[in-house]
């Protein structure tokens, strides 16, 4: 493998007189710099470094030979070696050191690879002396598995250092796909992908991925399972990193490998030890794969195929203290008010009571931030026994579905939580429990908008004032005043529902604001709706609720309200926002699919296109049945039925053009309905019907009831 993007990183920094390449081992270090060697056009010295080298006299003899086979010194070489050959104080040997380099006539670029045991004083003092008297255009290379005790940070300063670590040394995922290539394993972009994200683009990780892949036949299921805890992994891993540590070093990586990050104070807490921040320093610095996660090298990050071998360590010899370090690690993070990370350890120890109790405190956070998906991830973790034992849960999983449109997945888990919380013998140990479950009765509204708004109004008023539920509970309430004909009251709620949410629910916000949007604009405020449904749309976008069902209403007002004003570009794009996450609802809230498609039929009104606007607004009046209080829905399905038919009208030239009245015979044309049935609907006699009926066929050029279906839906005054 030839890495030609490192060659030219090293290339770019030759007037850097240290390159330091640090990383653990299996990043290719060596081979990184013997391809350099080869290709780099100045003299250069490779030394592979022994322990042996650690002796300041034996190293320096070593360079002072390299040296002189490079070109001839001017000191009195032999004379230097039997120096090192007596007992003399290598003190006293630096200074002809320092005279063979500064007598070179040609740059020289002084190569030591695997440098790591260079750690005796005298050592790196000879590191120093090389360093600060190169000749020109010179350079000191140090490959080591640990930081050189070198003045680094003056060098840095100066721009005299170049450095490599791992992040650098990773393969890319050009470079991985060719690594796959030559080791002669086919593999999925997909599962390439997967692969780089486990190894981390580690080479030796790479390698040994390739190797497993190509001992099995179905190289693309070797790779999915391809972790940490395979045996050529973990041999690896124990050979180069593992195998010289103490017993209780290694203990504490074994148990410490429940944590993705690691500081000293909460390994001190979950090992109930102290000192490990100091353990970590040193392993890290002794070459085991840690990632600094700060400048300060306070927080720590195993690699995942370390952590994922000595986690399957633990949980293979002592399961029952995986359990226990969990827990601790969860009192530590909730003490810290790091509520994610608590959770995950609550779930991984198997505490459905706790992750439960956390899941109910968080889910607000959550669901407004737009992490439903890992809730969901969350809960995946539990059964449906234990979902329906613990009234936090089940309440947390009726949540979760009615975010995601799922609205008998909501109800199923509101009663199912209800039932639980009734159960319980102190129900009061999580605050808001029955607003939860009133939340779920309430936006499932089975019985109408009337008691849904009085319900969150009950529950409203048992809520403490800084209650996250209250702006819920003022949503609904606006919500069911709206519909019931109640403006000012509802605009009133809804403007309590805002300020309560702002901060802390963008979701709810928007659906304020949308409702707000919605009543400016009947009382023909075009530009405070505008303004308002400009506000709901930028929360959306900018807490990335663009893909939450609940965010369909407010695109489908934005459409609206967008081409009415004439945005008609953002108009067709937020209608086509709305169509889309519409599409994945499947028989949620009556009220909000209704108003949604009735904003979406004038839309599409607006934008032209008659068609959709009689199929939304179609569907509208049968989810309008659902909730026959909501009687504001009857004079926005009249109004818009009446723009149809008058664009419809003036979509046909001449005296061919039909009346309002036509129309709307028109309509019921393609239903079983008798035309006496039609009258009846429409309070007109049974002869009207049949006068106008023919008027329409006489119009549309057809003899029939067939042929008059037919011809509208070919011409757009019917769907076909």
């Amino acid at each position: 493998m030839r890495r030609p993007r490192l060659l030219r990183k090293l290339a770019d920094g030759q007037n850097a007189p240290l390159v330091s390449i640090v990383a653990p081992a299996g990043y290719g270090k060596t081979s990184l710099l013997a391809e350099w060697s080869e290709q780099d056009p100045r003299s250069n010295l490779f030394l592979s470094i022994e322990p042996w080298h650690d002796d300041s006299r034996l190293l320096m003899r070593e360079l002072l030979s390299g040296l002189e086979e490079l070109e001839p010194l001017d000191v009195r070489f032999w004379d230097v070696l039997s120096a090192l050959d007596s007992d003399a104080d290598a003190s006293v040997l630096l200074p002809m050191l320092v005279a063979a380099l500064e007598g070179r006539s040609q740059p020289v670029v002084l190569i030591l690879d695997d440098a790591t045991p260079l750690v005796s004083a005298g050592a790196q003092q000879v590191l120093t002396v090389v360093a600060e008297h190169l000749p020109p255009g010179s350079q000191l290379v140090l490959a080591s598995r640990t930081r050189p005790v070198l003045p680094l940070g003056r060098l840095r300063a100066h721009g005299a250092l170049l450095e490599l670590g791992p992040l650098e040394l990773a393969m890319t995922r050009t470079e991985a796909a060719s690594l796959f290539r030559v080791a002669g394993v086919k593999i999925a972009p997909k599962t390439l992908d997967l692969t780089l994200h486990r190894t981390e683009g580690w080479p030796a990780g790479l390698y040994l991925a390739a190797l497993c892949a190509r001992e099995q036949p179905d190289s693309e299921a070797a790779l999915t399972r391809f972790g940490g805890d395979d045996h050529v992994v973990s041999d690896y891993l124990r050979d180069e990193f593992l195998s010289e540590l103490a017993p209780e070093e290694l203990e504490f990586l074994v148990d410490t490998s429940i944590l993705e990050q690691l500081s000293g104070p909460l390994c001190d807490a979950v090992l109930d030890i102290s000192g490990s921040a100091a353990r970590l320093d040193s392993l890290a610095h002794n070459g085991v794969p840690l990632q600094p996660l700060d400048r300060s090298h306070e927080r720590y990050r195993p690699h995942r195929l370390l952590r994922d071998m000595l986690l399957g360590e633990l949980r293979h010899t002592h399961p029952e203290r995986e359990v226990a370090l969990h827990l601790r690690a969860c009192a530590w993070h909730v003490e810290h008010d790091e509520l994610d990370r608590a959770i995950t350890h609550a779930v991984a120890a198997g505490d459905p009571s706790l992750a439960g109790d956390l899941l109910w405190e968080h889910l607000p956070r959550c669901l407004t931030a737009g992490r439903n998906d890992l809730v969901q991830a969350w809960l995946r973790s539990f059964s449906a026994e234990q979902l329906s034992a613990h009234p936090t849960l089940a309440l947390t999983a009726a949540h979760s579905a009615l975010a995601l449109g799922d609205l008998r997945e909501a109800e199923h888990w509101g009663l199912v939580g209800a039932a639980a919380l009734a159960r319980s013998a102190t129900p009061a140990t999580v605050a808001s429990l029955p607003a939860g479950v009133a939340v779920i009765e309430a936006a499932v509204g089975r019985r109408g908008m009337a008691p849904m708004g009085r319900d969150a109004a009950r529950a409203y008023a048992l809520e403490d004032e800084d209650s996250p539920w209250r702006a819920i509970f003022s949503l609904i309430q606006g919500v069911a005043d709206h519909l019931t004909g109640d403006p000012e009251q509802a605009r009133e709620h809804l403007q309590d529902g805002v300020h309560r949410s702002c901060l802390a629910a963008p979701p709810v916000e928007t659906l304020c604001l949308s409702q707000l949007a919605m009543i400016a604009v009947e009382e023909g405020d075009w530009d405070q709706g505008a303004d308002l449904i400009a506000r709901a749309v930028h929360q959306i976008e900018r807490h990335n609720l663009s893909s939450y069902p609940s965010s369909a209403l407010t695109f489908a007002i934005s459409a609206d309200v967008r081409s009415q004003v004439g945005q008609v570009d953002e108009g067709k794009r937020h209608a086509r926002r709305a169509a889309h996450l519409l599409a994945g609802l499947s028989d949620f809230i009556p009220w909000y699919e209704a108003e949604t498609r009735i904003a979406l039929a004038r839309a599409a009104l607006r934008l032209a296109d008659i068609r959709a606007a009689r199929t939304l607004l179609a569907e509208a009046s049968q989810l309008a049945r659902r909730v026959p209080d909501a009687v504001i829905f009857g004079g926005w399905l009249d109004d818009t039925w009446g723009l149809v038919d008058s664009a419809a009208t003036s979509a046909l030239a001449g005296p061919a053009a039909l009346t309002i009245a036509e129309l709307r015979i028109l309509r019921f044309l393609p239903t079983h309905l008798s035309f006496r049935e039609i009258g009846a609907r429409l309070h007109v006699s049974t002869n009207t019907v049949k006068t106008q009926a023919h008027a329409v066929y006489r119009k549309l050029d057809v003899s029939s009831r067939s042929g008059a279906v037919a011809r509208a839906a070919e011409i757009g005054l019917l769907d076909g």
